[in-house]
This record gives structure tokens, C-alpha cells and sequence, in this order.
């Protein structure tokens, strides 16, 4: 999906039944009576070529108090803060209201693009409320008719060089990955030393996503981190909404960091909003090229932090691990140790990555962050010479060789570094499909040691050494037969 389109409005203006025209189906309850729509819906919605997510909203109301109009209004303006484009929606035969030059003020301040949109056109009695809609100040209105397709074609025609901006910001923004080595590529380091890496810019920053569990204090962190308050930070958990990206220099080094918000397990998500971002820093984490997990010292490595940390390694980034809120240790020395343990134990894919104590409250341990992110990093991009691999793939399979299932030993012929961000390798062999698991991990481990590329994720695929035999599945002609008779004209 390119983009978030939210659809906003008074109640009763015909939102949700533009809603189930652009998802096509019927999953918005849909009647005359205001107020039906309470909690944000999500869709994925199809316009022409175009493929987005919409989300209907609930009416809004001019109520502030705590009521459930209130709640239901305070939610949907923070919708209109996380979307990339607002649909604002008037009844056309009502005209402008009060109430919709209030919330016109609102998306005026707080949405990134807003379209405006005159719904119930259809007929003559629309028109006056279509020309009042000019006033609002939001542009030229689309003539709309949610219930019978009208207008459609102008939506798509307003959404399309939106689609295209963000598409180009997306693949501005998009850290490169799975880069391909050519396969005669060598690079052959002298042992210990990094390899050369693509070095940030102000251009293409380092983008470093925060990610942890409500309340392990990561917005605190990145305020201490810029040196400024820009994020809102309290002792409530769930504060962080939206993921934010905020560019900064760190110890010159040109980074963006996203601030997340905090991901619960699933079966205690039953906020819409939360969902909604839960599902913005899961985007937030296929954007970074260096995933923070940030874990509390107080309760460290519960499931949902595992959980965390393996989505990290699974979209192939590179993984830091950060135990915050330090300085309330007393024990430290006792505490790292039996830390350091359970990360092995807990989280082995993710075997020897850096694991830095910080205090978000006080500042400590930043200039250790700092130098692990960038570690990190230079292991993600690193490459290593064919030559080399295949040195030390001889030396693996002389140490312990591969098994042999039903009798046939399999033979490693070949191994070299195929991609890089993260590293990937391909190994030639025979019969790739019968050799265990276990054995791929045992090449997997020697090579984070033997090269050292601690905590990395590593990409190992085998594939078959065998020529395909080109006459394979055809049909073999038969040979024509001796004629029996023989042309008696001869």
C-alpha cells in the first residue's frame, strides 16, 4: 500500500459507505441514523491502479469533554495526524455547517494533504451546498455521490500525483537492501579489518528505528539522544501514537531515528488506534537499516520483547540491543552476567550482537550506543572474498562432514557471498533439499565466528550443483522403420 487516505466528517455525511465502495465490500455498517461508526476501520481499498489503505472514522462532533462523542472526536484528529491524506466529507444537500468550519480549521493545521469533497451531489438540490463548500478554504470540492459512484473518477484523478509523491518519498526513504555481488567479485581483507561500507549522508542518513515493549522509555531515550524534548514523554504507558522520524547528526554521524510506539502482544491490542500503530512501527522497522531494541532493566526479556527482537533479525536488519533504565541498578556487574546469559539463551539467531546498557534518564552508556549502532552496521554490509570462504568451507566439512542420508553423502562444492545488508551466501551442492537443519546452523555459527559477524542476521541458501540434462522430459523419437517393400519401379 502507497499511502493512508483517511475519510472525515460530521456523522451522517456518508463516510462509511464511501468506505465499503473503495474496499468493495460491505464492511462498514451503513445507515440513515448519525453516529454508527465509532472506532477507526481499516481497508485496503482499490481505485482504478491505484491501491491504498482507507480508514473510516468516526462523525465528528463539537464536543471536547470525555464523553464518548469526545473520545470518539479525540481519536479521530489523532488519526488525522498519522494518515497521509484526509478526505474531508460534507452533506452537499445540508450545505456548510458551523460545525464544518470548526473541523476545516482543524485539518487546515493539523493534515499533511486534505482534498474536500461534497458528498450526495446528485440532483439539484445539492448545488447550493456545493458552492457553499468554496468557503471553506480547502479548495475546489469534488461533486460526490458515495451511494451511486459519482465523482469517483475525480477522487482518483486528485489521489493520483499524491500516489506518485509517495511512492518517490518511499523509495527515497527505503534503505537499500539484499545488495547483489557480482559472483567473480573478491574482497579479500586482511583479517580484522572492516570492509569498506557505504558511509551515511545528509542525503541517505542512517536510519535507526527504536523499537520495545509501553514504557521501556524510548521517546525519553531519543530526547536525550538530540539533546532536546522534541518527543512527549510522561510515566503513562502508550504515549508515542505514530512513528516519528527525526533527522539528526550524532556524533557527526548523519542519522533519522524513528520513535515507535510501544508493541504489546496481540491478544492485549484491542485498541483500534494501537493498532494502528503497532502496524506504523512494524513500517518503521522495514525503513530502518539498524533496529535499537530497547528492553527494561527492571523486566528484561519477556516474550514480547523476543518477539520484537526476532521481527528485527527476520526483516534482515541489523540488531543492537539495549537494556535501559541502568542507573537504578544496584548490582550491576551480577545483573550484566546473568543478562548476557539469557540473551544466548533466549535469542541464538541473533548470537553475539551488541548488548549496551544505557540510562535514558541520565545520559550514560550513549557514546557505547553510538559505537554499536555503527558496529552493527559495517557487520551488515560486510563482504567477504570467495577465496577465503572457500578455504574455510574446506576446513568446516573436514571438521564435520555433512550427513549422509539413505547412503549418498552430500558433497559442499562451492560457497560465495551473493548479497550483502544483510550477508547472504550460496552454497553449491548436491542434493541441497536433504541437509538438516542442524548442519545449516553449524555453517551459520562458524561463519558469525570465522568472519567475525556477531549478531548479524545471515542469509545461507544451498542450491543444487547439478546440470540439468537438456533432453530431460522430451519425447525420444523412434528411429523409422525399414520399409518392408521395396519400390518395385527401381
Amino acid at each position: 500500500m502507497s499511502f493512508t487516505l483517511a475519510l472525515v466528517g460530521r456523522p451522517n455525511v456518508g463516510k462509511s459507505t464511501l468506505f465499503n465502495r473503495l474496499v468493495g465490500k460491505k464492511l462498514a455498517l451503513v445507515d440513515d441514523q448519525p453516529g454508527v461508526t465509532r472506532d477507526l476501520r481499516e481497508g485496503e481499498a482499490r481505485l482504478h491502479n491505484l491501491r491504498f489503505t482507507v480508514i473510516d472514522t468516526a462523525g465528528l462532533e463539537n464536543v471536547t469533554d470525555d464523553s464518548l462523542q469526545g473520545r470518539m472526536r479525540r481519536l479521530t484528529e489523532r488519526a488525522v495526524e498519522m494518515v497521509d491524506v484526509c478526505l474531508f466529507m460534507i452533506d452537499a444537500r445540508v450545505g456548510v455547517t458551523p460545525a464544518d468550519e470548526i473541523f476545516a480549521d482543524i485539518l487546515r493545521r493539523r493534515a499533511r494533504h486534505v482534498i474536500l469533497a461534497a458528498n450526495k451531489s446528485e440532483g439539484n438540490a445539492a448545488e447550493g451546498g456545493y458552492l457553499e463548500a468554496f468557503s471553506l478554504g480547502l479548495g475546489e470540492p469534488i461533486r460526490l455521490s458515495a451511494e451511486h459512484g459519482a465523482g469517483i473518477d475525480e477522487l482518483y484523478h486528485e489521489l493520483l500525483p499524491l500516489a506518485a509523491t509517495f511512492e518517490e518519498r518511499a523509495a527515497a526513504e527505503a534503505p537499500e537492501t539484499d545488495v547483489s555481488i557480482a559472483e567473480d567479485s573478491e574482497d579479500d581483507n586482511t583479517e580484522g579489518e572492516e570492509a569498506p561500507v557505504w558511509a551515511p549522508t545528509e542525503k541517505r542518513p542512517l536510519q535507526v528505528a527504536v523499537i520495545g515493549r509501553p514504557n521501556a522509555g524510548k521517546s525519553t531515550l531519543i530526547n536525550k539522544i538530540i539533546g532536546e524534548d522534541r518527543l512527549l514523554t510522561g510515566p503513562e504507558a502508550g504515549i508515542t501514537r505514530d512513528s516519528i522520524a527525526l533527522p539528526f547528526t550524532w556524533n557527526q554521524t548523519p542519522m533519522r531515528l524513528f520513535d515507535t510506539a510501544g508493541m504489546r502482544r496481540r491478544a492485549r491490542v484491542t485498541d483500534k488506534l494501537e493498532k494502528l500503530s503497532v502496524a506504523d512501527g512494524l513500517r518503521a522497522v522495514k525503513f530502518a537499516e539498524v533496529v535499537v531494541v530497547l528492553l527494561d532493566a527492571q523486566i528484561p526479556f519477556e516474550t514480547q520483547d523476543l518477539r520484537i527482537a526476532d521481527l528485527a533479525e527476520t526483516e534482515g536488519r541489523a540488531v543492537v540491543v539495549a537494556v535501559n533504565k541502568w542507573d537504578l541498578e544496584d548490582d550491576k556487574q551480577d545483573k550484566l552476567k546473568a543478562l548476557l546469559e539469557m540473551f544466548e539463551r533466549a535469542l541464538p539467531q541473533l548470537k553475539g550482537a551488541p548488548l549496551v546498557t544505557v540510562s535514558a534518564k541520565t545520559g550514560r552508556g550513549l557514546d557505547r550506543l553510538h559505537a554499536a549502532i555503527l558496529r552493527a552496521h559495517a557487520i551488515w554490509n560486510r563482504r567477504v572474498g570467495t577465496s577465503r570462504l572457500n578455504q574455510w568451507l574446506g576446513a568446516m566439512t573436514e571438521a564435520h562432514p555433512p550427513p549422509a542420508p539413505g547412503g549418498r553423502r552430500i558433497k559442499l562444492k562451492y560457497i560465495t557471498q551473493a548479497k550483502t545488508r544483510p550477508p547472504g551466501f550460496v552454497v553449491k551442492c548436491s542434493h541441497p533439499e536433504e541437509l538438516p537443519e542442524a548442519y545449516r546452523r553449524y555453517l551459520v555459527n562458524g561463519l558469525r565466528e570465522r568472519f567475525d559477524m556477531p549478531g548479524t542476521p545471515i542469509r545461507l541458501f544451498f542450491r543444487s550443483d547439478a546440470k540439468k540434462n537438456p533432453y530431460q522430459g522430451r519425447k525420444t523419437s523412434q528411429p523409422s522403420r525399414l520399409k518392408k517393400h521395396i519400390n518395385p519401379g527401381r
